[in-house]
């Protein structure tokens, strides 16, 4: 997960949310040193910027696990280079190591 710039505690509000026991411990567990809070801002803020169209993630060829030859079904956006991927042109589906699947143009993973 990216990391986000922080805002100082001081100038966040308080806000109580009830969640179940596992979910809290699971979030405690996969936070790490981070903790979980921040751990949920991170996601909520992820959310925010994902439904309002500003989210453009930044990934580095290194950050691919797998990909898989794939039809864009509309315009897209290559994650590694910006480039447009046209509706209805081939691409690469490509799986990160952060766990998310993200469109590549077919010509951004090749060596130069």
């Amino acid at each position: 997960m990216r990391t986000l710039t922080r805002t100082s505690t001081t100038e966040m509000e308080v806000t109580s949310i009830r969640l179940e026991r596992s979910l809290k411990d699971k979030l405690k567990e996969l936070s790490g040193n981070q903790g979980y809070q921040a751990l949920i801002r991170d996601i909520l803020w992820n959310y925010v910027h994902q439904k309002s169209g500003d989210y453009r993630p930044q990934f580095a060829a290194s950050d691919i696990r797998a990909t898989a030859e794939a039809v864009a079904r509309k315009d897209e956006s290559c994650a590694l280079t910006g480039k447009l991927i046209q509706e209805g042109e081939t691409m690469l589906l490509a799986f990160t190591i952060y766990g998310d699947f993200v469109p590549l143009s077919v010509e951004s993973l090749t060596k130069e």
